[in-house]
């Protein structure tokens, strides 16, 4: 009986059924006509297929939806690879001959071609009449050397170091070459150059009427109606944690970048922001913007108040910093060295009111003179871009921290650091504040901790004392402790606020102040809960 006819065994898998039975192919067998088909998703075939059946198209409607790419036939999940031979020691030795010379043959020329076409360093390939790694190159020439290895002779003994015979001793360029080296230094000098921004003209708005009251005092002058003695130098005997939102200034456009008390008295406060402005506020009363000052071109780094508060500096990203008039609201002075500050500090003595310190992006902390507004001094020991200048022990050092993550201890006027601290522990400490007392300096670490450094003679971490849980990696959060050192305050990168108690390193209150960064965190130093904060969502808060 033919196999066509016989019946199909029923432990046969539906799909060998199919196959055995369905029927597109004919074959002839006598008078008769059979028609099969071999499923290509068989393992095995029950008869002797011919050699037509097995290479025989895949029959059946194409599906409408494949695309070119998924039509091509593949043998890997890749494409369609086909098998192909090399000789693996000639393969070997084209690679070699590539990694070490430069060039190897073409391996896209066929077989008849002379074997002189080469990929890659064609001259070396030339030069070297394509010779492999196996094979020896032509020799290069030596050039011939005036030798005398006489030891004896002492006057006239060269050893190795002989005068080859056409060697030029003298590498002084003709006229020729020398108008050629200017031409392209001159270039180079033109390119290299930073465009010379003019200073922006700088403007102040008074937002306030009553800019002086009926003595003719300015708003400088700290109110006396309040509860409050604001001019005393004593903290407040016991602080508290802040409870409730009282107040928030609105005036800036975009992110706020630094916040200062106005000294000693804190009855005002001055903001730096992205927005090139610097705004001064009032804090008791109606809490108004009193002052806007505009005059930079870039975002606005930082501020610094001299002692008596009747002058603050501005540094900003446009790489001037400005000395302004606090209660006119004019330019006093304006100081460049074509570096961006990254922080500004007066000399905290009041006899050196005139010196004020600068952190730059190029590694330097330069001292200017106000009066003359000249460089007088130049402090170039770091290794990256100066972020916090903090002056310690009666004022006679200062302590800087960089991006180099190391903490450098200054003599004032001596530009070689006293110490150098650094740890490979250690991570970049972009915002530094010193305790009330003196006594320690807090440092907010990148790696999410505060570290504590003592603030005299040794200057060594206290490993005992980190305050963590907060998220600041990336950001230079600027921290404040209560003026009676029962707890540290701090911003973090999330726009939260948290207080950790001093002495116990234990966390007290978090809670979220700002949407985006909370940038500065500052205390009231007369008050004994009322804190400010600023963000990057341009918004200035006070809690109390």
């Amino acid at each position: 009986m033919p196999d066509y006819l016989k019946p199909v065994d029923p432990k046969l898998s539906v799909a060998k059924s199919l196959a055995v039975c369905a029927a597109p192919e004919v074959v002839p067998m006598g008078s008769a006509a059979v028609q099969r088909t071999i499923d290509p998703t068989l393992k095995e075939v029950e008869y002797n297929p011919r050699y037509e059946e097995l290479f025989a198209p895949v029959k059946g409607p194409e599906n409408p939806d494949l695309t070119q790419q998924m039509k091509a036939a593949r043998n890997t999940l890749a494409g369609y690879v086909e098998k192909a031979h090399i000789n693996a020691f000639e393969f070997e030795n084209q690679r070699r001959t590539f990694h070490t010379y430069g060039y190897a043959l073409d391996p896209s020329v066929d077989e008849e071609a002379d074997g002189r076409s080469f990929v890659g360093d064609l001259q070396s390939a030339y030069d070297d009449d394509g010779k492999t790694v196996f094979e020896a190159p032509k020799p290069k020439k030596k050039r011939k050397q005036e030798k005398n290895d006489n030891p004896e002779d002492i006057e006239g003994f060269l050893g190795p170091w002989g005068q080859y015979k056409d060697e030029q001793r003298v590498a002084k360029p003709n006229e020729q070459e020398k108008a050629e080296l200017e031409e392209i230094l001159s270039k180079r000098h033109r390119r290299n150059r930073i465009p010379e921004d003019k200073p922006l003209e700088e403007k102040s708005i008074l937002h306030i009427k009553d800019a002086y009251d009926y003595q003719g005092r300015s708003y400088l002058h700290a109110p006396h109606d309040l509860d409050v003695n604001l001019r005393t130098g004593a903290p407040p005997t016991k602080c508290f944690l802040p409870k409730a939102h009282i107040h928030t200034w609105t005036g800036h456009t975009k992110g706020i970048s630094a916040i200062r008390w106005f000294p000693r008295t804190a009855h005002l406060l001055l903001s730096g922001s992205m927005d090139c402005r610097v705004k001064l506020w009032e804090v008791y009363g109606e809490r108004r913007c009193i002052r806007t000052f505009n005059g930079h071109r870039q975002a606005i780094k930082d501020i610094a108040w001299n002692n008596k508060g009747t002058k603050f500096l501005s540094a900003s990203y446009d790489r001037y910093i400005k000395l302004w008039d606090a209660e006119t609201g004019e330019v006093v002075s304006r100081f460049t060295a074509r570096k961006m500050p990254f922080c500004v500090k007066f000399h905290p003595d009041n006899n050196k009111q005139h010196l004020f310190v600068a952190g730059t992006s190029d590694k330097k902390i330069i001292c200017w003179d106000t009066r003359s507004g000249d460089i007088v001094q130049e402090y170039d020991r770091h290794l990256g871009a100066v972020n916090t200048i903090t002056f310690v022990d009666e004022n006679r050092r200062f302590v800087t921290t960089s991006d180099d993550k190391s903490m450098r201890i200054w003599e004032w006027d001596i530009p070689v650091d006293m110490k150098y601290i650094a740890d490979p522990t250690m991570h970049s400490m972009p915002a530094v504040t010193l305790a009330p007392n003196g006594k320690w300096l807090a440092c907010q670490s990148l790696d999410n901790k505060i570290v504590i450094f003592s603030a005299l003679n040794r200057f060594k971490m206290n490993r005992k004392k980190s305050f963590t849980g907060h998220m600041v990696s990336g950001y230079a959060c600027q921290l404040d402790f209560s003026p009676d050192m029962s707890y540290l305050v701090s911003g973090d990168g999330d726009g939260k606020c948290y207080i950790w108690d001093w002495k116990t390193s234990k966390m007290y209150k978090k809670w979220q102040a700002h949407e985006g960064v909370c940038i500065s965190t500052l205390w009231h130093p007369h008050e004994a809960s009322k804190v400010v904060t600023a963000g990057w969502d341009g918004l200035i808060k006070f809690w109390d």
